[in-house]
């Protein structure tokens, strides 16, 4: 990843709600959600959520997809992970176990949750 992409992808997170916009759409993956769902979701204004979107978009954080009537928006994963992995590549040094709690904490908080047992 170049450091410029990265750089607008930062700079599309660093207002809040853009920041929130962006969490809300990641908690709703795989689906999305329509733009006016999460405008109430995050209780602004259509239109101004609309600009927020588009920074995202631009930033290639956020997807866009014209269903009937309304548009759906969904996390781009895959260019946040790049981002990620960008700003964290080098942050150990040849010392792995430097990032190692922060890999331990995405592990718990991805893993796959376990079916409870029904008791008959």
């Amino acid at each position: 990843m170049e450091t410029e992409i990265a750089l607008l992808a930062l700079a599309a997170l660093s207002q809040s709600t853009r920041l929130e916009a962006f969490r809300a759409l990641v908690r709703h993956e795989p689906d999305g959600l329509a733009a006016g769902d999460l405008a109430r979701l995050l209780e602004v204004p259509q239109n101004t959520l609309s600009a927020h979107l588009s920074i995202l978009t631009r930033a290639r954080l956020v997807t866009s997809e014209r269903r009937s009537r309304s548009i759906l928006y969904r996390a781009n994963l895959e260019e946040f992970r790049d981002v990620v992995v960008f700003l964290l590549r080098d942050c150990c040094g040849g010392k792995p176990e430097i990032c190692a709690p922060v890999v331990e904490i995405l592990q718990s908080c991805c893993a796959p949750r376990r079916k409870e047992r029904s008791r008959a």
